[in-house]
């Protein structure tokens, strides 16, 4: 392992992300309404420990103490998302003030401290009067997300730029629609109800891109998905192709409607019998051109074929070697063949590593310090492979470590830290890791 400091060009975005319900508490606070994951969470046994997200991080209250966390670690940009449910309570109609106000105050924050607000319009808590309507299973949410995307532009693009439509659509429709891991909760024998919500958040990232360049025309716009390098568990024709279903799955049922205007043939034919509805105009609208394709990296997957088996016939066969807390494989090698085959593939015009991290088992040691040499040594890593990337032409302008601090980890609850921030959740104390005080150095070094 390298220890140098990898070189990124002077205008490099360094940055750390969160999301509005891992880290905002303050959910019945100042007209906010109620989300999917407030429910969720309040349902017994879906959550480790029964945790909830109903005060998290404190950071609606303790932002300012936030944004001095982000000057500390020299970053240039921070990458939230805004709670749909504080904008517009009921996830439509009448727009809350407050809502606006404490959003608008962040944004000033940042761009006083130096810091490019880079903001995510749904990192996953849709309102829960919405879900009552059928959530992304209805096409109607186009619409409605078409609206909220318009008021969030309006209100804070005189100052915000750079915008991420949607965090992930494969965890909210798959882990939400059909796994019933993630909010709402559902869980089908039957890939349809995913395929449609896909489907219908594809449409609703099309139709976003094109709201926001009207309400704000100099504006970054893209999408951020979560990809996945597949290696084939043996080079036997079945593991080959038991890996190709599986990057369809992953990677190209997004990637492919979004830069190439249809879905992947071999997918379509598999799983044709539970497809959505495409209109006439349909695909035009979810390839509509962005500025950027935002990369959520963690792990690769290693795949066996096992016919009989759900979604897409294959077996994850676990490798050897360093693993996180969470249990996935760390394989930075997998980051470079990510950015290198999506660039080859599609040529966004621009990449950003909007996610990347992992979580450790911190200890806060008697110096009153918390020293992850496990995380420093991931990112140190990772920020290697990068740059290789970047090297061999990939164009990535930013990369944004999950996360800034320990939050609530979705259905792990406050059971996994993945922050370069340690938070001691009984009080609210903030502790830079050593991995924030290396992601300070990194940052402080741009050329």
């Amino acid at each position: 392992m390298s220890s140098e400091t990898p070189h990124f060009a002077a205008d490099f975005l360094w940055g750390a992300s969160t999301a509005s319900y891992q880290i905002e508490g303050a959910v019945a606070e100042d007209g906010r309404g109620e989300t999917i994951w407030d429910r969720f969470s309040h349902t017994p046994s879906k959550i480790c420990n029964g945790d909830t997200g109903d005060v998290a991080c404190d950071h609606y209250h303790r932002w300012q103490e936030d944004i001095g966390l982000l000057k500390r670690l020299n970053l240039n940009s921070y990458r939230f998302s805004v709670a749909w449910s504080r904008i517009l309570p009921n996830g439509r109609g009448p727009v809350n003030q407050a809502g606006i106000d404490f959003y608008s105050r962040l944004v000033d924050g940042l761009l006083e401290a130096g810091i490019t607000p880079s903001l995510t319009l749904y990192h996953w808590d849709l309102p829960q009067p919405l879900q009552d309507e059928g959530g992304w299973l209805r096409r109607g949410i186009i619409d409605d997300f078409v609206a909220y995307t318009d008021v969030v532009a309006r209100a804070l693009g005189d100052r915000v730029k750079f915008f991420i439509t949607q965090n992930e659509p494969w965890v909210f429709t798959w882990l939400g629609y059909v796994m019933g891991e993630h909010a709402p909760g559902f869980t089908s024998e039957s890939v349809k109800p995913a395929l449609v919500t896909t489907h219908n958040a594809l449409l609703a990232h099309g139709a976003a891109v094109k709201a926001l360049r009207s309400a704000v025309p100099d504006a970054q716009v893209g999408i951020t998905l979560n990809l996945y390098h597949v290696d084939p568990a043996t080079n036997r024709p079945a593991d080959l192709e038991a890996a190709a279903r599986h990057d369809g799955h992953l990677n190209r049922w997004y990637l492919d409607p979004l830069f190439r205007g249809h879905y992947p043939s071999d997918m379509v034919e598999l799983w044709q019998a539970d497809l959505p509805d495409i209109m006439p105009g349909d695909m035009e609208q979810i390839s509509v051109p962005t500025d950027f394709l935002g990369v959520n990296y963690y792990s690769r997957h290693v795949v066996a074929d096992a016919p009989g088996g759900h979604y897409t016939e294959i077996m994850t066969v676990p490798q050897a070697g360093e693993h996180c807390a969470m249990g996935w494989e760390v394989y930075p090698d997998g980051l470079y063949a990510i950015l290198k085959r999506v660039h080859a593939d599609y040529a966004p015009r621009a990449i950003y590593v909007t996610e990347n991290g992992a979580p450790y088992d911190d200890v806060l040691t008697e110096d009153g310090q918390i020293h992850d040499a496990e995380r420093t040594s991931y990112l140190q890593r990772h920020f290697a492979a990068a740059a290789h990337a970047v090297r061999d032409g990939v164009p990535l302008k930013g990369y944004f470590v999950w996360s800034l601090i320990d939050n609530f980890e979705w259905a792990f609850g406050y059971s996994l830290r993945f922050g370069m921030v340690y938070v001691d959740f009984a009080t609210q104390q903030r502790i830079v890791k050593d991995s924030g005080k290396y992601m300070a150095q990194v940052a402080a070094a741009r050329s």
